[in-house]
């Protein structure tokens, strides 16, 4: 028996191994290329067909995973990283169970734990992977692979890179190493190169792009991400041969043809934008995923109106993808005019139709803006509708006190129609107002997922003041508040916003924390001051008296820098003062403000027409003409440095034009520019203390006493009067020969 000749066979069956080996090599960088020609939906199922013909190669799920993670970041706009992370997560761990002693997969696990904000789990995922990296001394007897082992290294140093940053301190040593190891490996310089664009070194980032073009000539890769550095850059033309070099190293790479479109559209050259988008979309099949991107395209190029129309193209071929109610939301919003209407049609339809967990941050931000934008003009309604109603309530009241018939019909007929208005402005106003209920709850969804991003609040605190809600203002901004007193301006805004919403105490709590902190900061025991002004409107419990003392008494250790707080705190003090009828003291804080900023005329002015006030109301309480003469005369020297100062002053010349009557008047031993009377409450019949009494266009007034009575000069030609009191209707008297006006005024 002649013995069997087994080499043959033996060299059969090492050929059909290197054959499949070989094949299946193929097979995986065929499905490879099909990611990085951004034809994700392909790639995915043949990384899929892979996996169930070989469910043991790990590496089909690595770079299965890695396909969901590239499709997510190639579509923010519609996809969701949650989704595409777990079906990642799921698949790498699939790759694990299929070979535990495979580090990519680790790496992979280690990327979606980092995007998912778990830094712990990720480090634990990274360390995993190093693991199997074994220490060597001799680069040829590496174990892995050199090959491989610089790519996980440089997989490593990649999974270091989330939302546009990447902690260099941990990556680039990886990276260095990895070159170390292997100098020719394309996707060890392209991981680089993203690093470096990332820290804004653009030269640098080239220099590997070009290493990664050495090392892999046929790939269009590198050129690709060359020209994405020149139009980030806005060098449009540098751009143009790199995207043209991609076209001619692969004729069907169509992510060249999209950038080269997507440029043509920013340089305005349109006819040729849609000869590359054509061809893109040709490459790709005409697929709905081709054209998503296609409209993504359109939308970072600011194509609004090409993103609804396509969109709406894309919904007739299938209506499943409900998701892109989201981009044609955002672009009706962005494009000019804006359709706010529409806009909100979309985003609509977007939450009410996907899965909560496809719902992203940018959704919650563009209904909040959509519905904040769209109902801009609700406090103007109101206010309106607010306006109106108040002339029905005097319209009716005049209809009480008429007695001519006609008069009675058309103010009855105003006051249907009038009322009728208002109703239906009202309920315009409260849809409108439901709305912006609306916007604040999505910003509070959205501050939820980022509690503490300043821009955000101060958006949000901005959209509460466009709609007079003062409290919301203050207490969003509240929430970015920091260690005082390196944050005592936004401590000053929030009591600003209690002020301005009328919660006095709360804003003065806020004033008193910055002052005690603080205590040398003028602005906090101004406002404080400013506060009690306001609790005590009437200064009958003298509240803001010491306040503004005290504004005094830190302001004058710097009257230069702080010369308009000390000119507010001596203007009022001064009034306050001769309200109490000091007289003495009302002056001496009249002249500091004449003094307080040599320079400045307007403090000057203010000061001497305090001092002109004085003297004619102490003219006044004068009995004797003849002590009425000295007063007089201080008065009208006080309008007349007011005109050195300032010759058109209309108020000084009226003034002294006056104070000439009652000089003349004086002399004459008679009086008969003087007036009299009371001023009461219309409901009640009680004297009405503080009331002003005003001459229409002079600066000449009075104040009743707490019997409601008042008594002063007006000037000679008056022609009439204006009655006020805080909290009430505000009245118009003309003046007759009579010298007596009694009055009674309604709230």
């Amino acid at each position: 028996m002649k013995p069997l000749n087994v080499r043959p066979v033996l060299a059969l069956a090492v050929l059909l191994t290197v054959l499949v080996s070989t094949t299946r090599s193929q097979d995986l960088n065929t499905a490879i290329q099909l990611t990085k020609s951004e034809q994700y939906d392909k790639a995915e199922e043949m990384f899929k067909q892979l996996i169930q013909k070989e469910p043991s190669n790990s590496k089909n799920y690595f770079y299965l995973g890695e396909n969901y993670l590239l499709d997510y970041f190639s579509d923010t706009i519609s996809n969701s990283l949650t989704v595409s992370a777990n079906l990642a997560k799921e698949t790498y761990q699939k790759g694990v169970d299929a070979n535990a002693n495979e580090p990519l997969n680790f790496v992979g696990l280690a990327k979606v734990s980092f995007y998912l904000g778990n830094d712990q789990k990720a480090a634990e995922h990274r360390a995993k992977a190093k693991s199997f990296l074994l220490p060597y001394k001799n680069i040829k007897k590496i174990v892995p692979a050199a090959k491989e082992y610089a790519f996980v290294l440089a997989k490593i140093a990649e999974s270091y890179i989330k939302e546009d940053g990447v902690d260099t301190a941990l990556a680039l040593p990886l990276i260095r190493e990895a070159i170390k190891i292997d100098n020719k490996n394309e996707d060890v310089y392209l991981i680089a190169g993203d690093i470096y664009i990332l820290l804004n070194d653009g030269s640098k980032a080239i220099s590997f792009y070009n290493l990664a073009q050495s090392a892999n000539p046929t790939s269009p890769t590198a050129n690709m991400k060359i020209g994405n550095i020149y139009v980030k850059g806005r060098a449009l033309n540098a751009a143009i041969p790199y995207f043209e070099q991609a076209v001619e190293l692969n004729a069907n790479y169509a992510p060249a043809y999209r950038e080269l479109g997507q440029l043509y559209l920013l340089a305005q050259r349109f006819a040729q934008s849609k000869e590359y988008f054509e061809k893109y979309l040709a490459l790709t099949a005409g697929n709905i995923p081709a054209k998503v991107r296609y409209v993504n395209a359109l939308f970072y190029a600011k194509d609004y109106e090409g993103v609804i129309t396509n969109v709406e193209d894309i919904f007739k071929v299938d209506k499943s993808r409900t998701y892109m109610n989201r981009i044609a939301g955002y672009s009706s919003y962005e494009k000019t005019p804006p359709d706010y209407d529409k806009a909100l049609a979309y985003m609509e339809t977007l939450f009410a139709t996907v899965a909560p967990e496809r719902i992203i941050t940018k959704d919650y931000h563009y209904m909040a803006r959509i519905l904040v934008k769209k109902n801009m003009n609700a406090p103007k309604i109101a206010d309106e509708a607010a306006s109106i109603k108040e002339q029905v309530e005097k319209d009716k009241a005049r209809l009480a006190a008429t007695k001519v018939a006609a008069d009675k019909a058309r103010l009855s007929a105003n006051i249907a129609k009038n009322t009728a208005k208002a109703d239906s402005l009202e309920k315009v106003a409260k849809k409108m107002f439901a709305e912006v209920d609306r916007a604040y709850v999505n910003y509070g969804k959205l501050l939820e997922l980022k509690p503490n991003d300043r821009s955000l609040l101060g958006e949000l605190a901005t959209t509460y003041n466009s709609f007079k809600d003062y409290n919301g203002v203050a207490k969003t901004l509240s929430r970015m508040l920091g260690p005082l007193p390196e944050s005592k301006e936004d401590y000053m805004q929030v009591g600003r916003a209690y002020y301005n919403g009328e919660r006095y105490q709360s804003a003065d709590s806020v004033f008193s924390v910055v002052a005690k902190s603080v205590p040398d900061y003028v602005p906090a025991y101004l406002w404080m001051a400013r506060t009690y002004s306001k609790l005590d409107p009437d200064t009958k419990l003298g509240l803001a008296q010491p306040k503004f003392e005290k504004v005094v008494e830190v302001a004058q250790k710097d009257s230069v820098k702080y010369a308009s707080e000390l000119a507010e705190a001596l203007g009022f003090l001064g009034y306050s003062s001769m309200t109490k009828e000091n007289y003495t003291l009302s002056k001496a804080y009249y002249n500091r403000l004449v003094e307080c900023a040599p320079n400045n005329k307007d403090y000057q002015i203010r000061g001497y027409n305090g001092l002109g006030l004085v003297e004619l109301r102490l003219a006044g309480s004068e009995k004797t003409n003849e002590g009425r003469l000295p007063y007089i005369a201080k008065s009208s020297e006080a309008y007349n440095k007011i005109l050195a100062l300032d010759p058109n002053n209309g108020s000084a010349k009226s003034q002294i034009a006056y104070l000439k009557e009652f000089e003349a008047s004086v002399k004459k031993g008679i009086n008969p520019n003087e007036i009299k009377g009371i001023i009461k409450d219309a409901a009640s019949g009680a004297p009405l203390a503080y009331a002003s009494i005003r001459v229409k266009d002079t600066a000449a007034e009075n104040m009743t006493n707490q019997k409601g009575e008042y008594k002063f000069e007006i000037p000679a030609g008056s022609e009439v009067l204006i009655i006020s009191a805080k909290g009430y209707v505000t009245q118009e008297i003309p003046i007759t020969k009579s010298r007596v006006y009694n009055v009674s005024l309604s709230k």
